[in-house]
């Protein structure tokens, strides 16, 4: 019983060790991600700092500096709670295990003082002729037997014990070390995000004292982003039409060759598009296409393979002014290509706000990789999910590009759709 009680014990600490593990390996992945991003940035950083002119993207890449710093930090964290949770079951099974190796040598001990007062083989002779009958015994030359067998298991046994013993030893001097490793990384990454908090408050300040001789750099880049999002309206627009137009021709050819055929009217395109949302997936073809991206919400691949958000969808200030993201800002290598997120048909590859801007038709859906350098695609090309359509162009400085995904004409919140980096 106590033995079925113990193995249970153990499984249990197995199985919480291995799920522990995973973790721990989930969360150096993410540190190192995070890492990866901070480093992005800072070089980034040193080569735009020969500019005496301080920026809006040095601002937002400053603060998205130290939003990664902060998740950094937040998983250091985790890891020493995970440490302290692996600290505290070594701990116990240690404990667990010297109790029951103790209790293991004491019954051993008792085994042996008892096998030494009776190794004498004139006794196992007369313990064995004392026997009232023969079945009795053939009983008692059997438990001598099984008594020299039990006792070397034991011993056997015991040696199992004190290598488990040694080995939790090891993994708790392990854990120990790891812990002091995390709390200086942690103290490092604490000291690192003051210093850069330090420099965020001098730059706000500096903004904030030349915030009139922004203005126009801010009503500048608001009307560009205007320009854009009309562009992006007008394009989508357009789409809309030529599906609708496309739908009403097949219609009227349907409705012809039923009447020839003297057979009910068959569903009409206005039908159609009010029970699936929009002329855009009147076709066979671009329903299957949209199920498919909806399908792929939260996995589809970033448009670049370096990555950090230095402005989020929605509504944000810069100093007074208000402004509007329809997607997100992603702050990437120099020179880096940027790839199609999904499989679709290239609506638009137009200029704007001094580079090129291309739109990409997934059934109903639509992304939009603003702010290129060069456009690789062309209008009615098909593309492929992670096929290269441009290479990322340059805003304050720093390689950017603006992102965005459209159902119909309503702008979708792009991080909830892209998957890991």
């Amino acid at each position: 019983m106590k033995l079925s009680k113990f193995l249970l014990f153990l499984f249990f600490v197995l199985t919480a060790s291995v799920a522990v593990a995973q973790s721990s390996a989930e969360l150096k992945r993410k540190k190192e991600a995070l890492q990866r991003e901070i480093d992005l940035l800072q070089k980034n950083a040193n080569k735009a700092a020969n500019s005496k002119k301080l920026t809006l993207g040095e601002i937002k890449s400053l603060n998205a500096k130290i939003g990664l710093m902060q998740s950094k930090i937040s998983v250091i964290n985790s890891e020493i709670k995970n440490l302290d949770n692996q600290i505290h079951e070594n701990t116990n099974t240690v404990h667990n295990l010297k109790g029951q190796l103790g209790q293991l040598k004491k019954e051993y001990g008792s085994m042996i003082r008892f096998a030494q007062r009776n190794k004498n083989a004139y006794d196992k002779m007369m313990f064995i002729f004392a026997a009232s009958d023969f079945n009795q015994a053939y009983k008692r030359i059997k438990y001598l037997q099984q008594f020299g067998q039990y006792r070397k298991k034991q011993a056997d046994y015991i040696q199992g014990k004190q290598k488990d013993l040694n080995y939790k030893i090891v993994i708790l001097d392990k854990n120990l070390k790891e812990k002091s490793s995390l709390l200086h990384e942690q103290e490092n990454e604490k000291n690192k995000l003051g210093k850069n908090k330090s420099e965020q408050s001098v730059v706000l300040n500096r903004f904030s004292k030349q915030e009139r001789l922004y203005k126009q750099d801010i009503a500048s880049k608001q009307k560009q982003a205007a320009q854009l999002e009309r562009n992006i309206r007008s394009a989508i627009a357009r789409e809309i039409a030529l599906a609708k137009k496309k739908a009403e021709e097949e219609e009227r050819l349907a409705a012809a060759k039923a009447k020839a055929e003297n057979k009910p009217a068959p569903t009409t395109a206005a039908e159609k598009s009010k029970a699936s949302g929009g002329y855009l997936t009147a076709t066979p073809e671009s329903a299957k296409l949209s199920a498919q991206f909806e399908g792929n919400r939260g996995s589809l691949p970033w448009p670049v393979t370096m990555a950090t958000i230095t402005q989020r969808f929605g509504k944000y200030k810069v100093g007074q002014a208000q402004n509007d993201n329809d997607g997100i800002d992603i702050e990437t290598q120099e020179g880096a290509p940027v790839r199609a997120v999904f499989n679709g048909t290239v609506s638009t590859v137009n200029s704007a706000m001094g580079g090129y801007f291309v739109l990409i038709r997934h059934g109903q859906y639509f992304s939009v990789y603003s702010n290129l350098k060069s456009a690789s695609v062309s209008s009615g090309q098909t593309v492929t999910t992670r096929q290269n359509i441009g290479v990322a162009g340059h805003e304050d400085g720093r390689p950017i590009v603006k992102f965005q995904i459209w159902r119909g004409t309503v702008p979708q919140n792009p991080e909830a759709w892209l998957g890991g980096k």
